[in-house]
């Protein structure tokens, strides 16, 4: 993995490591990544009244992932960062014409709303949910800006997600024309029907990964998806209740 630096990866787990809120540990087949959730840049403003809270996260997942031929979705967690934050690009929000909002959690409509471009974000792309539980829905600035090498976080299957800005670049594209239902209006990334895969228009396929040196990883990119959204290995249960402690998330809103 040396084209992206991933051998400096240890280097930065270790520092990762040292910080009083984060801890990560390799034990048999698993890694597991501990922290209170707090990042150490700024958060907000969002909402009124919406703060950062601490968390007792505990992920773990594969430590010697491998491909199992089958693609596994709708998994309310992505991944967790080497900085001990969750990656949660999805929601549970779809459009609703009869809500004040304009989305809620009926799925009647469709057209479920993109974190990036459809909620309201803080300047590292990132909010809390009704409990404070902060997470990333796009890439956080200041949290790839001091990466020591590549290595961003470890996606619910196990694989490692590298940030390598624009040397990786999404195959998802903005769908042309209008919208024929739902919503209406052009299709600009207020929700996920919004884009489509279209193979080979980027360098990774459609779980925003690649094969590199002999080895799969997935990427965190500047444009949709941002982050995996589908898995090609063994997806961890505790990724799928979405806290990391298998209770189920509150509003994403």
């Amino acid at each position: 993995m040396k084209l992206f630096g991933t051998t400096l990866a240890l280097t930065f787990l270790i520092a990762a490591a040292a910080q009083a809120h984060v801890t990560i540990t390799v034990e048999g087949d698993l890694r597991c990544i501990t922290s209170d959730g707090i990042p150490e840049h700024e958060t907000g403003p969002w909402r009124a009244g919406a703060t950062v809270k601490a968390q007792d996260h505990n992920f773990c997942m594969d430590a010697t992932p491998e491909l199992t031929g089958i693609t596994t979705d709708n998994v309310r967690i992505s991944g967790i960062t080497v900085t001990g934050i969750p990656l949660r690009p999805g929601t549970a929000e779809y459009y609703d014409a009869s809500t004040e909002r304009g989305y809620s959690r009926d799925r009647s409509s469709g057209w479920n709303v993109e974190g990036i471009g459809g909620l309201i974000m803080d300047a590292q792309n990132a909010h809390v949910d009704g409990d404070g539980y902060y997470h990333y829905h796009g890439i956080p600035s200041a949290a790839v800006g001091d990466l020591d090498g590549s290595l961003f976080g470890y996606a619910a299957d196990g694989f490692e997600i590298l940030y390598v800005g624009d040397q990786a670049q999404s195959s998802y594209q903005l769908k042309s024309g209008e919208r024929d239902s739902g919503p209406g209006g052009p299709h600009d990334g207020t929700y996920v029907q919004d884009y489509e895969f279209v193979a080979g228009s980027g360098t990774l396929d459609e779980c925003n990964g690649a094969m590199i040196e002999g080895q799969y990883v997935y990427f965190a990119t500047d444009s949709y998806p941002f982050f995996p959204r589908c898995f090609k290995g063994n997806v961890s249960g505790d990724f799928i209740g979405g806290r990391g402690d298998r209770t189920p998330p509150s509003n994403d809103g």
